[in-house]
C-alpha cells in the first residue's frame, strides 16, 4: 500500500477536487435530470416482457435483492451490473437498460441492489456486492445462469465496486474460486478512493484516509487478473478519467476505452446499443 498522503489529487485544493469529481455539477441539473429519466425509461423498456426472475433475496444478512433478466434455454453467461450513485443513490430499478440487448446476444443480466450510504458503511456495501457475485456462482444454475461465465461491470461508484470484486483476498470467505469473476468492465470507476475523503460525498460515506486506502482496488492484492475493459467518456470528470488511466496499466490485463462524445452519465447507456463499441467490447469479454 502506498503512503497514505500520496494519492491522486492530493496536491489539489478542495475546490479543484470538487471540480474533478463532482460530475453532477459539471453536467448541470437539467442534463443530469434528463440522464436519470433515460436510465429509468430505458430500463423499463428493456425488461418489459423479458423472461427473468426479479426480486430474489441474495443476501440473508441484509435482505437485499437482485433481478435476473434475459434467461433462455440452457445456462447463459451472465453480466452482473453494479449501479452507481456515489454509493448513496440509484437502485436496480433504473439499472437494467442493457438487459434486452444482452438477451438478444444470449447473455443474461443480473442487477443487485445494495444498502445505500449512510445507512450502510462502504465496507458493508462491498460485502454485499461480493455476496451477489457469490450468489450467482452458487445458485445461478437454478435460474439459468452459468456460474463459470460471470462478467462484472458497473458505473462510477459501481465501477469502484466492480474493482472490489476483481481483486483477490475475498473469495475464500464467500466459498467461491479465485477466478469467479472471469472478466470485468468498470465504467468511470474509482480505484483509489482517497480523494473522496475531501469532497462532499464523504458526508455520507464518512471515510478517513486509512479506511479509504483499504477500500481502494488500486492498492489491494490483485490476485487473479481477469481480462478487463476500463471505459470512460470523453467528457467525463477529470478525476474519473485519471482514475482509469492510472489503474488500467497497473491491472495489466485490460484495455482503456475512452468513448468520444460521451459524458460520465451516458457512456454506460451504450451497453443498450448492440452496435456500439462498448457493447461489442462487452460481448468480446465473454469469449475470452
Amino acid at each position: 500500500m502506498s503512503d497514505l498522503e500520496d494519492w491522486p489529487g492530493s496536491g489539489l485544493s478542495d475546490e479543484e477536487l470538487d471540480v474533478a469529481y463532482n460530475v453532477r455539477r459539471k453536467a448541470g441539473e437539467e442534463l443530469f435530470a434528463r440522464h436519470m429519466a433515460r436510465y429509468r425509461e430505458m430500463s423499463e423498456q428493456a425488461v418489459d416482457g423479458l423472461p427473468g426472475h426479479p426480486g430474489i433475496v441474495y443476501d440473508e444478512a441484509s435482505g437485499e435483492r437482485l433481478d435476473v433478466w434475459g434467461t433462455g434455454d440452457g445456462l447463459r453467461p451472465v453480466f452482473v451490473f453494479l449501479h452507481g450513485g456515489y454509493w448513496m443513490a440509484l437502485s436496480r430499478d433504473v439499472s437494467s437498460f442493457m438487459a434486452r440487448a444482452l438477451h438478444e446476444r444470449g447473455v443474461a443480466t443480473v442487477v443487485p441492489d445494495y444498502t445505500l450510504a449512510p445507512e450502510a458503511s462502504l465496507e458493508e456495501i462491498v460485502r454485499q456486492v461480493r455476496a451477489a457475485v457469490a450468489w450467482v456462482h452458487r445458485q445461478g444454475r437454478e435460474h439459468g445462469l452459468d456460474p463459470e461465465r460471470i462478467v462484472v461491470g458497473g458505473s462510477s461508484a459501481g465501477g469502484h465496486l466492480t474493482g472490489m470484486t476483481m481483486v483477490g483476498g475475498w473469495q475464500d470467505a464467500f466459498g467461491v474460486p479465485e477466478d469467479v469473476v472471469k472478466a470485468a468492465m468498470p465504467f468511470s470507476g474509482l480505484f483509489d478512493i482517497r480523494p473522496i475523503t475531501r469532497i462532499y460525498v464523504n458526508e455520507y460515506v464518512k471515510l478517513d484516509l486509512e479506511r479509504a486506502a483499504a477500500l481502494s482496488p488500486a492498492l489491494l492484492d490483485t490476485g487473479h487478473r481477469c481480462p478487463a475493459v476500463f471505459v470512460a467518456g470523453e467528457h467525463d470528470g477529470d478525476g474519473f478519467l485519471e482514475q482509469s488511466r492510472l489503474f488500467q496499466p497497473r491491472w495489466g490485463a485490460g484495455e482503456l476505452m475512452v468513448v468520444p462524445g460521451r459524458d460520465h452519465f451516458d457512456v454506460v447507456l451504450d451497453l443498450a446499443d448492440p452496435d456500439s463499441r462498448v457493447s461489442a467490447a462487452l460481448t468480446g469479454l465473454f469469449s475470452r
